[in-house]
């Protein structure tokens, strides 16, 4: 396999909309600079008990489970931005470490993971993909002071226990819910029948939304179904959402579940359109559902490295280095270790409550979703969902809902 050729000054980061062109120069120097000339700050506290070995940075994604295509994506974002960092000096005069847990999506498993990372040392956590699994992890990190940089997860359940050293990089739920009914509504929706699996990200974006359907200038309500992730018929499912006789189906869930709803949805007769939530897009969603049945499925979506402008030497650098194209949250797992590694580089500290002080108080700096400034809530200010749809195969743009 190739070595990676550029070092973070060299790495082109994308900018979403045509607003921040003029910044471009500005987030190439803001990635330089956070991952050089650290040497000179010396490093208080590392969690293991010595200031000298790799600073580690913990990662909980699925690699096993029905979510297991996402893990590899997560993983190769996150190893490109530390082979970057540590090319350029490390921080702190050290290098970072990724080391990556298996949580499966599952709480029990994301438990054990989270515990593995803390035995290990870890400094900052930058994963969380399934919200459910991410939930019960939130304590573990939280009791031992380390800061948690959350990629992909984004039920409000997250950041509604407002423990200190939790931090989201993705929109919200709610923010979600409101891209959703402001697309439905945009494309004519007239009856929308709302789908979740019961999960805690699903289900909460489910309600968040359902509770705006029939209100002033969103669709009416057709029904709020919640099926049981795992199974293989959703026969019962389909014919009582089909008696609401929507004309718009939102499915809140993940791809294996999505992409079989759809394809049983057609098989029964179903003319409508369907618009899934973020942990649908994947082309394993298009590949279940069908194929042709996939095609012209809408979701709500934070930009995925195909299409967030000015991407495309970011994506060549990853297609290099792991021999595949990136996918859905291998942007936002790239960010999670910048923003650790800056806040560490501020701190000049891996102590916990150092750099979730600097976590707070990162003002502008440059990601993919554009200049970054936690909430008081710890959340981003503007979720940054767009509207993807299914085009041969695979998910591209079709609205930024500006």
């Amino acid at each position: 396999m190739k070595t990676h050729p550029t070092t973070p000054a060299a790495s082109p980061l994308a900018v979403r909309t045509p607003s921040h062109a003029a910044t471009l120069a500005a987030i190439l120097t803001a990635v330089a600079v956070s991952t050089t000339g650290c040497g000179g700050l010396l490093d208080s506290s590392s969690k293991g008990g010595s200031s000298k070995g790799p600073i580690i940075l913990g990662m909980d994604i699925p690699l096993s489970g029905s979510s297991a295509d996402i893990g590899p994506y997560m993983r190769n974002g996150a190893q490109l931005a530390v082979d970057e960092i540590n090319a350029s000096g490390g921080v702190l005069g050290r290098k970072l470490q990724l080391q990556t847990e298996d949580d499966a999506c599952d709480p029990k498993t994301a438990v054990a993971a989270a515990n593995k990372l803390v035995a290990a040392g870890a400094s900052v956590s930058v994963g969380g993909y399934c919200s459910g699994a991410t939930l019960p992890t939130l304590p573990i990190f939280d009791k031992q002071k380390i800061p948690m940089v959350i990629p992909a997860a984004n039920s409000n359940q997250l950041v509604a226990q407002h423990l200190k050293h939790v931090f989201l990089i993705n929109g919200t739920g709610k923010q979600q819910a409101a891209a959703a009914v402001a697309w439905l509504a945009k494309d004519g929706a007239k009856s929308v029948a709302v789908m979740d699996d019961n999960t805690s990200y699903s289900k909460d974006i489910a309600d968040l939304t359902y509770a705006q359907l029939g209100t002033a200038g969103a669709p009416s309500k057709a029904t709020e179904e919640a099926v049981n992730p795992g199974e293989s018929d959703y026969s019962p499912n389909v014919t009582s959402v089909l008696k609401s006789n929507p004309d718009y189906i939102y499915w809140t869930g993940y791809y294996q579940e999505g992409g079989l709803l759809i394809r049983q949805f057609r098989q029964a007769g179903y003319k409508g359109k369907f618009l899934v939530a973020d942990g649908s897009v994947d082309r394993k969603l298009v590949e279940i559902a069908g194929g042709s049945g996939g095609e012209g499925v809408y979701a709500t979506m934070t930009q995925t490295p195909q299409t967030t402008p000015g991407a495309e030497n970011w994506i060549a650098s990853y297609k290099q280095k792991f021999g595949a194209e990136p996918g859905p949250y291998s942007t936002q797992s790239y960010d999670a270790v910048r923003v650790a590694a800056e806040a560490i580089k501020a701190a000049g500290s891996t102590d916990g409550d150092k750099v979730t002080a600097s976590l707070e108080g990162l003002n502008g700096f440059q990601t993919f979703a554009g200049p970054l400034k936690f909430t008081s809530d710890h959340t981003l200010s503007n979720g940054g969902f767009v509207i993807l749809t299914v085009k041969n195969g695979d998910f591209a743009l079709q609205d930024s809902l500006n």
